[in-house]
C-alpha cells in the first residue's frame, strides 16, 4: 500500500463520514478512526518489516482534514410535523419474516408484485419471497384478509422476526 492509496482511502473516509476503519492486507495493517474532523491513522506491521509501512505514518498524518472555511454553521432543526392520527391497528394480523434475508416483492425483476396494499389474500398465498443464501424462500399468508400495509421496501434486508405485512381480518 503506497501513500497515494492511503491518501485516497482517507479523503473516501471522510466524504463519506465513516468514523472507524480497519484494514488488514498482507502483513500491513491499517487502522483509521476519526474523532470529530481529526483523522488518527495508524500502520502497524505485523510480520516482516515493509518499507512502504514507515513513510505513510508521516503522510497520513499530514493528510487529517482541516475544515473549510466556508462551511456554514448548521441550522437548527424544524420542529417535528404534529403526529397524523394513529390508525386502528386493532384487527391487523401481522406477518413477519421468518428469516433473515433479503426481501422481494415479485418472482423476478420487472415482474407485478405478488401483492400491493388493498389486495385481498387467503391463508398460504404468496406475499413475497425473501432471499436467504442464494435460496428464494417464498413467505406465505398465515391470515386471510386485505393487505393494509408492507413495512419494507423491495430489495432491503429483512431480520428474524422483522413486519413484513399488515393483514385486516
Amino acid at each position: 500500500m503506497n501513500q497515494k492509496e492511503i491518501k485516497e482511502l482517507i479523503e473516501f473516509l471522510i466524504d463519506k463520514d465513516i468514523a472507524e476503519f480497519e484494514l488488514e492486507r498482507g502483513d500491513v495493517k491499517l487502522r483509521v478512526k476519526r474523532a470529530g474532523t481529526q483523522a488518527v491513522p495508524q500502520i502497524v506491521t505485523v510480520a516482516a518489516p515493509v518499507p512502504i509501512a514507515a513513510a505513510p505514518v508521516v503522510a497520513a498524518a499530514a493528510l487529517a482534514p482541516q475544515a473549510p472555511p466556508s462551511v456554514p454553521a448548521p441550522t437548527p432543526a424544524a420542529p417535528p410535523p404534529p403526529a397524523a392520527p394513529a390508525e386502528d391497528e386493532s384487527g391487523w394480523q401481522i406477518v413477519k419474516s421468518p428469516i433473515v434475508g433479503t426481501f422481494y416483492e415479485s418472482p423476478s425483476p420487472g415482474a407485478p408484485p405478488f401483492v400491493k396494499s388493498g389486495d385481498s389474500v387467503s391463508v398460504g398465498q404468496v406475499l413475497c419471497i425473501v432471499e436467504a443464501m442464494k435460496l428464494m424462500n417464498e413467505i406465505e399468508s398465515d391470515h386471510a384478509g386485505t393487505i393494509v400495509k408492507r413495512f419494507v421496501e423491495n430489495g432491503q434486508p429483512v431480520e428474524y422476526g422483522q413486519k413484513l405485512f399488515a393483514v385486516k381480518a
